[in-house]
């Protein structure tokens, strides 16, 4: 049953992080390659980190699955491009459950080859955000983690309601669920009520009703 449910998050997952991926590229009028590459990009991105780090077999070159869920990504966005490309919500809403998806895989994985939770923590953001991370780098846009929005700190979120759980209960389905329901739900609430994180500003407010001082040579 739970190789049948992370079998489910993975698809669930890649069809998000592709779509979310393949939509972007299609803003910028890339054309079927380009926005193909940048949908694979986005989906294995983050695993691929991980796996690297972990000292483990890269998962997309254990199975074609993965290329070809991308391809029919690609598809979906051609035959349904009024609805997937024009509307704004869209990508805010396969980019949050590609996250949610990637970030309890990236837990999973750490945690059967006994890491402790911090580290699986951290594996979980890595898988969930990374692939994000190179999409807006190829398409020439500042990566979403790292501007004000709530992107990482959603996974973090769920990261501890995931370890809550499981201390407490040993449930590592309702663990999973809880934790991807987690991320969404912040990430919509985030949306709702336009929340985000404090901007680190070079200057002080304070600074800027002080005149420079004028000095002699």
């Amino acid at each position: 049953m739970e190789d049948t449910l992370s079998f489910i998050l993975e698809v669930i997952g890649t069809v998000a992080c592709a779509i979310s991926g393949i939509r972007l590229a299609a803003t910028k009028k890339f054309d079927w390659f380009g926005a193909y590459t940048v949908g694979l990009v986005t989906a294995i991105g983050g695993g691929t980190l991980r796996d690297i780090l972990l000292d483990i077999p890269v998962f997309w070159m254990q199975s074609w699955w993965y290329l070809a869920v991308t391809g029919l990504s690609l598809l979906a966005v051609l035959v349904f491009r009024n609805l997937l490309v024009s509307k704004d919500k869209m990508l805010f809403i396969f980019d949050s459950i590609g996250l949610a998806m990637f970030c309890v895989i990236g837990i999973n994985k750490t945690l059967a080859i006994d890491y402790p939770m911090w580290v699986a923590l951290v594996m979980g953001i890595i898988t969930g955000a990374f692939g994000g991370v190179l999409r807006d780098i190829l398409i020439n846009e500042v990566p979403l983690v790292f501007r004000k929005d709530i992107y990482a700190t959603a996974c973090i979120a769920g990261g501890f309601v995931y370890w809550i759980i499981n201390e407490l209960w040993h449930a590592p389905m309702l663990s999973q669920v809880a934790c991807a329901a987690t991320i969404i739900i912040i990430r919509f609430c985030a949306l709702r009520f336009n929340l985000s994180l404090p901007v680190l500003d070079r200057t002080d407010p304070a600074d800027e009703d002080v005149a420079p001082r004028k000095t002699r040579d």
